[in-house]
Order: structure tokens, then sequence, then C-alpha cells
């Protein structure tokens, strides 16, 4: 069985790490979590921790993320536009449609209308 001695002495080591790495940062939070689960401990160990570890000004916030085009069928643009950004896909699809509202305005009709009962 593991002794609570021996927790505080590989917590100690993991905290005591000059420079963590995942693997340290992994071990730390098992040993923590055993002691607190074992022994009945606080967060103390946690809140030294967090106490101890330099902020770099990074955002723990999600970044914006594109928007991926995630389509399939059995035609030659789905295979071309499937996995594309989706605002690269839409700028040319946009030009396309212009294209179309002089050149065949009742196909152009359609396809909008089509749209609109989608939404």
């Amino acid at each position: 069985m593991i002794t609570e001695q021996d927790l505080q002495e590989a917590i100690a080591e993991c905290q005591g790490v000059r420079n963590p790495n995942a693997s340290t940062c992994m071990k730390l939070a098992a040993f923590l979590i055993i002691q607190k689960e074992m022994y009945g401990k606080k967060d103390e160990g946690l809140a030294q921790v967090y106490a101890s570890v330099p902020t770099r000004g990074y955002s723990y916030d999600d970044s914006p993320r594109e928007s991926v085009i995630e389509y399939e069928s059995d035609t030659e643009f789905s295979n071309v536009v499937s996995g594309m950004n989706q605002e690269d896909v839409m700028s040319v699809m946009d030009e396309l449609m212009s294209t179309i509202q002089v050149v065949q305005p009742r196909i152009y009709a359609s396809v909008l209308r089509k749209l609109q009962e989608k939404y």
C-alpha cells in the first residue's frame, strides 16, 4: 500500500523539478489526487502548485476555429469542397451566384428560394 509519506515525497519531488514537462505535471496531479482520495487531504497541494506556476500571458479560451466544410456526396463539387475553409468556398459561391443572377435570373431565384426553404 502507498503510504502518505511516500506520496508526500513524490509530490515534493515533482514540485522541485526546475522545468516541469507534461509528464511531471501528470504525475503530480495523480499523486495529489491519490493523496486526497486515500488520506482526505484538501486541495492544499493544488493551491501551492497553482501559486508556483508562472503565468505566461496565455489565454485558456478556445482559439477561434475556422469553419471547415464537412459535406459528402458523390459529386465532384463535394469532393473538392469537403474539408475546405467555409469562408474560402463561400466567396467563390457568392461570385458564382452574382454571375448566375445576371446570366440566368430564373435559376438564381430558384436557388435562393430553395435556400430560404431550408432556413
